[in-house]
């Protein structure tokens, strides 16, 4: 992984595949999360990036985070507050359209996966035994299907460089106590359906994704952190495309292209081979296609 960016008044003090983190000595209480254009697959980080991938999350991460302040039930979030009254840190001018000035929670270990499709590792599982992370699901469905309801299949973060771990609802009460892994849940299942349904008016279905909370030591809160119902994060697929039918009715609005063409020029061993520039190209376009669909 290439060496996080040296910013100004900060310091880096962690990196995942995608997005690097700072603090201030000056603000204890926050946090820098600022997202590269790296690009991950199969637990390995890719070279080349995508040009203006890290603009691009941190964009609709943004565009999401207002949305769901909206409305009779507005869901908080980690993003800074200006109106608090307190002095905030100015966010360095080279890295502000990927940046994201943050309040710093106690996180939980839980990675709040909410799937409203069966596909992927859900539909493989299901082919298997009928299953989706061990919940039984109704006979004669097939890749691609709408779920009856949304399933919420939490799954431990594991520590970097390792698989996270699909777990029972039971295993997240042991991880986190009852009523914080009832929140999760609870959180999770709201936020996927009123974001199912912001999506659709824009022509576009949400099939999954995950989410991340913490809890703000300030006020005690549930908080929704990290990035949000992103391309990285998510299943998008075009709802008229889906109607349609069709072998393109799932093509999804992020990296399945890197992810399809990797798997095909990869047999998973040693360091994977170089992205060609067609692949980092309609990656990106995928990208922005989903931020015009969604944002206008």
């Amino acid at each position: 992984m290439a060496d996080a960016l040296a910013v100004h008044g900060w310091q880096h003090v962690y990196s995942g595949k995608v997005r690097d983190l700072y603090e201030h000595p000056e603000h204890p209480s926050l946090m820098l999360v600022i997202a590269s254009d790296r690009v991950s697959a199969f637990d390995h980080v890719l070279e080349p990036g995508i040009p203006g991938k890290g603009a691009l999350l941190t964009q609709l991460t943004h565009w999401w985070f207002a949305r769901l302040a909206e409305g009779e039930h507005p869901v908080a979030n980690h993003l800074a507050d200006a109106g608090s009254g307190a002095a905030l840190p100015a966010v360095p001018a080279e890295v502000a359209d990927r940046a994201m000035l943050v309040k710093r929670l106690d996180m939980h270990p839980i990675e709040c996966v909410v799937r409203g499709y069966l596909t992927g590792s859900g539909w493989a599982e299901y082919r298997a035994s009928g299953t989706v992370c061990g919940i039984p699901l109704p006979a004669g469905l097939t890749d691609g299907d709408r779920l009856p309801e949304p399933l919420y299949t939490p799954a431990f973060k594991a520590p970097l460089g390792e698989h996270d771990e699909n777990i029972s609802f039971e295993r997240s009460v042991e991880l986190v106590s009852a009523p914080i892994a009832e929140a999760l849940r609870d959180a999770s299942l709201a936020i996927f359906r009123r974001a199912s349904d912001i999506a659709l008016e824009r022509g576009v279905i949400l099939a999954d994704t995950k989410f991340e909370f913490g809890t703000d030591p300030a006020t005690g809160a549930l908080t929704l952190a990290d990035e949000v119902l992103t391309s990285d994060s998510s299943r998008y697929w075009d709802a008229s495309l889906y109607a349609a039918g069709g072998p393109s009715r799932m093509d999804s609005f992020d990296k399945q292209i890197v992810r399809d063409w990797l798997a095909a020029h990869w047999d998973k061993t040693g360091e994977p081979p170089a992205l060609p520039a067609e692949i980092v190209e309609r990656t990106a376009a995928r990208y922005r296609e989903l931020i015009a669909r969604l944002c206008g």
